[in-house]
């Protein structure tokens, strides 16, 4: 079957409810991404170029290279994620079946993990207003009601947030091109030298990478599914 009949057009309503599914997720990794790197080591230069060069460098090479232009071209009959992938594989190459297995497995497994994960690093801001902020509770509490939406359909979900995340992405890059405005050298980070030499030089950098990886978390989730 052609693959080219399961593809819509796209439309300025589609991009901003596909906003609100997915990249709502991937938008929040500036939460906790640097403040996973930063963690309790010292705030230094090299830390910080180094750090971000190993952040855009991840998400050129997973990105654009291995997603976008393989992972991507890998479909069933228009449809794609690892579970395509699986009956792909189960047709033609039944031998590779237990890899694909653990493939779902993990996204399984992500898929449980991140949502907490995001939502909580969120709501840890609150406790900068108040310490005695029971955020446990709040985040069982958004979880919950965000799960129980689920259930009457994505495109609910997409509606909802599509806006927010709009809103959200906006003042990022506000924020962000203002910040580099005040110190442009932080456009150093582009240079792959500075993240090879943290992971080669600085104490423990290369376990970094961990830390590094959480930019992926919902994009890999988008792409696997």
């Amino acid at each position: 079957m052609d693959s080219h009949k399961h593809s819509h057009k796209t439309s300025i309503a589609g991009l901003l409810v596909a906003l609100g599914i997915i990249y709502g997720d991937i938008g929040t990794s500036p939460l906790y991404v640097m403040k996973a790197i930063g963690g309790e080591r010292a705030i230094t230069p090299e830390l910080i170029l180094g750090g971000l060069s190993c952040i855009i460098w991840t998400l050129i090479l997973q990105t654009t290279i291995k997603y976008v232009l393989i992972t991507l071209r890998a479909d069933n009959n228009g449809e794609g994620g690892i579970f395509s992938l699986y009956t792909l594989v189960r047709r033609r190459r039944p031998y590779l079946i237990f890899p694909a297995i653990i493939g779902g497995g993990a996204l399984l497994a992500e898929a449980i993990l991140t949502p907490p994960i995001t939502v909580a690093s969120a709501i840890e801001g609150l406790e900068k207003l108040n310490p005695n902020i029971p955020t446990i509770p709040i985040v069982v509490v958004i979880i919950s009601i965000l799960f129980f939406i689920q259930r009457v359909g994505t495109s609910v979900v997409g509606k909802a947030f599509g806006p927010i995340m709009f809103v959200w992405f906006i003042m990022l890059g506000v924020l962000g091109a203002s910040s580099i405005s005040l110190n442009p050298s932080v456009l150093l980070a582009f240079n792959p030298y500075y993240g090879i030499k943290l992971l080669v030089h600085y104490p423990n950098g290369f376990w970094l990478l961990g830390a590094v990886f959480y930019v992926l978390r919902g994009l890999k989730h988008f792409i696997l599914t």
